[in-house]
């Protein structure tokens, strides 16, 4: 169950990362209220897994989920561009995490 929590947590560090583009440096206090509310959710999240994950382990995993799904989000929402190598990183990042869950 703490994995899920913590998968969620990650899903929640995409939604205020991506909010903080929405919030166009917090001009738009709408966008910037979706990201604290994010940032909070994904923290107390993460708080909650790590009661019996180790740190070491979650800490990894959540910024992991969290930095794969900017990047997907970031160019399905806003087009952005990666290139072949970025990609090749992209996919290392990816087969760490499940690497580090598989192997916890």
């Amino acid at each position: 169950m703490n994995w899920i929590t913590l998968i969620i947590a990650g899903l929640f560090e995409v939604v205020w990362a991506i909010s903080m583009k929405f919030s166009h440096g917090f001009t738009k206090l709408d966008w910037a209220i979706v990201m604290i509310v994010g940032m909070i959710i994904s923290f107390l999240l993460l708080a909650h897994a790590t009661k019996s994950l180790p740190i070491g382990i979650a800490y990894p995993v959540w910024t992991g989920i969290g930095a794969v799904g900017t990047v997907i989000a970031g160019i399905i929402l806003f087009g952005d561009k990666l290139s072949m190598l970025t990609w090749l990183f992209v996919i290392l990042l990816l087969v760490s995490v499940v690497g580090i869950k598989l192997t916890s």
